[in-house]
């Protein structure tokens, strides 16, 4: 209950100031309460939202409590996320582990700057598959990686490298996970002509913004001036150097596992080439966050003297409020996070939508670059290629001819049921960002002043 209440807590904290793709998978999760629809604008079914587990909660919350034929996702997803907590804290506590650790966790201004999305499931998934692993409990490990990987295919890394520590129990693991995990992907195939999510393909076509190598260095670039991410990174680091320990020392089990997968997904996110979205940092950073303090722990209840506990007794406390700047001078509840990247402020955005859908009507709206706030708030046909599947033809066969012949086979395979008959959605409008002042005017800390201004689309 103690993680519950944190991440209640901090959720009306966040809960104005949420980034651009949150609202994305809040749209999803809308159309699904209200609809039916598996989609980011209403009548035009997309694939982008790329945890189906995060999306299907929050829209089944906000089935559950509409009001008036109203669905209140933001909400939902509060809810969501105290769930989501909650289950981290009974594996935090399940393993012997300190609370000091969900604090390290959910308290992290990284984590809390991309709330809305599945960021919050990420723990709780994964302290589920070590708390199954260490009790050798394969059926219930299978049915922890089927939900691991509906919270983000790619946290199948975690899955194989903490399953390997079942040993000859692992095989055991592979139906449950199958029966959990492979429906979705099956239907997403024959429905939507593609078993991944669509944002594979976009995410890699925006390596422009700096090169494939933009991820490994993308944090330093973007706020490595800054001191508040050395001091968001110091508990992940530290836990680096506890997982080198363990493994040196001939240990690796499920902590083990768990450390190395961070630096694993690490590691293949850099070779994908995409941009450095700060949420794309989470995954890596909660898992050896979790991993070192659990190691730590370990490690101090065997000394022998009670006096090696002083040292972690006094670094945990520094860690924690070495968060504290991140917290600082952004309002109650926060303005903007610590770590933001939109061209404007979440309450900017919103108000932009609500006049926005007066303004089109049922006409079509191009997007400025980012929808994810327009969307959610306009409810009408605001179009990119997060919510026109007739763009993406032109996009796979581009990523294609750039990938290599192992990943453009495995491309050609994921959408070989892909429509290509589809077509862009015709636009009546286009929404832009100018440089003079236009419809909007709209503030962002990470841009400051902007213009947005609708014109007659051609």
């Amino acid at each position: 209950m103690t993680a519950a209440l944190l991440s209640g807590l901090t959720f009306l904290l966040v809960k104005d100031s949420l980034t651009d793709d949150a609202y994305i998978t809040l749209a999803y999760a809308k159309n699904l309460a209200l609809r039916g629809e598996w989609a980011l604008i209403p009548g035009h079914p997309a694939n982008t939202a790329t945890s189906p587990l995060n999306v299907g909660l929050i829209g089944l919350v906000a089935f559950l409590t509409r009001v008036s034929g109203s669905a209140h996702p933001v909400l939902a997803l509060g809810v969501v996320n105290m769930v989501a907590a909650a289950v981290f804290g009974w594996g935090w506590a399940r393993l012997r582990l300190p609370a000091v650790g969900l604090a390290l966790v959910l308290l992290n201004p990284l984590l809390l700057s991309a709330v809305g999305l599945e960021v919050l499931l990420v723990p709780a998934v994964l302290v589920l598959l070590v708390v199954f692993a260490t009790e050798h409990r394969p059926y219930a490990f299978g049915l922890a990686a089927g939900l691991t990987i509906l919270t983000r295919l790619d946290l199948i890394v975690f899955v194989v490298l903490i399953g390997a520590t079942l040993h000859r129990g692992w095989f055991k693991a592979v139906g449950p996970t199958l029966l959990v995990a492979l429906p979705w992907h099956v239907f997403s195939w024959f429905v939507f002509g593609s078993a991944v999510p669509d944002t594979l393909v976009i995410k890699q076509l925006q390596r422009s913004f700096g090169g494939a190598g933009y991820f490994k260095t993308g944090l330093q670039a973007m706020w490595g001036q800054d001191p508040k991410t050395v001091l968001t990174f110091l508990p992940a680091e530290l836990g680096v150097l506890a997982l080198l320990g363990w493994l040196a020392s001939g240990r690796f089990g499920p902590f083990g596992a768990l450390g190395v997968g961070g630096i694993a997904y690490y590691a293949v996110y850099s070779v994908l080439g995409v941009p450095p979205y700060h949420w794309y940092y989470v995954p890596p950073l909660v898992a050896l966050t979790m991993a070192g303090t659990a190691i730590v722990t370990r490690l101090l209840e065997g000394a022998k003297k009670p006096r090696a506990r002083v040292p972690a007794l006094v670094l945990v406390p520094l860690l924690v409020a070495g968060y504290l700047p991140a917290f600082l001078g952004r309002g109650i509840p926060w303005a903007y996070p610590p770590y933001f990247g939109n061209w404007a402020s979440a309450t900017d955005y919103a108000r932009v939508g609500r006049e926005l859908a007066a303004r089109v009507g049922t006409g079509a709206v191009g997007g400025p670059g980012e929808i994810g706030t327009l969307a959610y708030f306009c409810d009408c046909t605001i179009v990119d290629g997060f919510s026109d599947r007739g763009l993406l033809p032109a996009q796979i066969d581009q990523r294609i001819e750039g990938a290599g012949p192992v990943f453009a086979t495995l491309l050609k395979v994921n959408y070989a049921r892909f429509d290509r008959s589809l077509r862009p959605i015709k636009l009546t409008y286009q929404l832009s960002f100018t440089t003079e002042p236009g419809d909007w005017t709209v503030y962002s800390a990470a841009k400051g002043v902007q213009h947005l201004t609708l014109t007659r689309a051609g």
